[in-house]
């Protein structure tokens, strides 16, 4: 079902979430997939209030439906223009075609106004596609909705893929070598439209992590107990090329009732992670399924991470919990990770489709 819709929001707040003093952002979207009707068969559809306007022409209104479609806009500015994708597992990112370029055409600080969700374009970060360097195809870089920069994002790096073949107009089966902050990266688009990803071999050095926690097992930490706000929590520490806290429960009770936002920040910040953890807190379904809530650096409580699903696996297999192949769900929808005893390397599947494009100016 096909839609346009216009969106146009003066960002004229004098606070400092405004993108410009006199700016206005108008987005132009377009639905290329089939999804389940919230409203349909509306000609014209407005709503407002002092800062936002919404109106809606043409043909209907979808929902995303499931999490598994992305949206992509242009932005325009001066010479140069951004993308952006909500895309796989319902990961939130704003994206920049910049393979005319070795540096990133959007600021941190402009990341964080655009990622702002009351007065900018709502994101959990800013991702640039850019020109590859040491024999690779392209280049990847990230800013995160707080203007930190991470290492890589794995759900990013399977959306990458489906925007590289969107640019250049690609089909079928495809894949990239791609430069990240945590190494060589390589997705590649299955014939069923899933993508897959090679996601290198996980780090377990605990100098390599990095975390300060005393190795317990070889040169690993595996299930080593760390005091958080006085709760004892039994942890494995794992590096996915960004550094990972992995908790299956602490020993007074279980973590899917916990309050993210009050014990994320506190695992973020702990002493024994001097480049701060994304957090991965876990439940064991069954051996090959596992249950996942995430706090991640720089970004907070999201609804999925590649990566977090990645080192999931990982510490599961190293503490026994599962085996080395297992669908891992997470509040934005299923990820399939296979740790392979071949070549140690950790492989991430999971869906990236088309919803919506559009553009907007700043």
């Amino acid at each position: 079902m096909a839609i346009a819709a216009t969106i146009s929001l003066p960002l004229t707040s004098p606070t400092r979430h405004s993108l410009t003093r006199r700016s206005l952002t108008s987005l132009r979207f377009f639905s290329s997939s089939s999804v389940q009707p919230s409203f349909l068969g509306l000609k014209t559809v407005a709503l407002r209030n002092p800062n936002f306007r919404v109106s809606v022409t043409s043909m209907s209104i979808e929902a995303l439906g499931k999490n598994r479609r992305f949206l992509f806009w242009t932005v325009k500015k001066g010479d140069f223009c951004t993308s952006s994708i909500t895309m796989a597992s319902a990961m939130t990112s704003s994206w920049v075609d910049n393979r005319d370029s070795t540096e990133p055409k959007v600021t941190p600080e402009q990341a964080v106004k655009l990622c702002d969700r009351n007065f900018g374009i709502g994101a959990d970060g800013v991702i640039f596609a850019m020109l590859g360097i040491n024999g690779t195809d392209y280049t990847m870089r990230i800013f995160n909705s707080d203007g930190s920069e991470p290492e890589m994002c794995g759900n990013g790096v399977r959306c990458f893929a489906r925007f590289i073949a969107e640019l250049e107009n690609l089909h079928g089966k495809q894949s990239f070598t791609v430069h990240t902050g945590a190494g060589l990266i390589v997705p590649e688009i299955q014939d069923d439209g899933k993508v897959k990803v090679d996601m290198g071999e996980p780090i377990l050095k605990a100098l390599d992590v990095p975390t300060k926690l005393s190795p317990n097992k070889d040169q690993s930490v595996v299930k080593s107990e760390l005091n958080v706000d006085g709760i004892s929590w039994n942890v494995t520490c794992v590096s996915m090329g960004n550094p990972h806290c992995v908790t299956f429960g602490t020993k007074e009770g279980q973590v899917n009732e916990l309050n993210l936002a009050d014990i994320g920040p506190k695992f973020e910040h702990h002493a024994m992670f001097p480049a701060r953890a994304n957090t991965e807190f876990v439940q064991v379904i069954s051996g090959p399924q596992l249950k996942m809530r995430v706090w991640e650096h720089g970004a907070g409580a999201t609804i999925a991470c590649g990566t977090g699903a990645c080192a999931v696996v990982v510490a599961a297999v190293l503490e026994g919990h599962a085996g080395r192949s297992c669908t891992v769900d997470l509040p934005g929808g299923p990820l399939d990770i296979e740790w392979r005893e071949e070549d140690n390397h950790v492989y991430m599947t999971g869906p990236a489709e088309i919803a919506f494009y559009g553009s907007v100016s700043l």
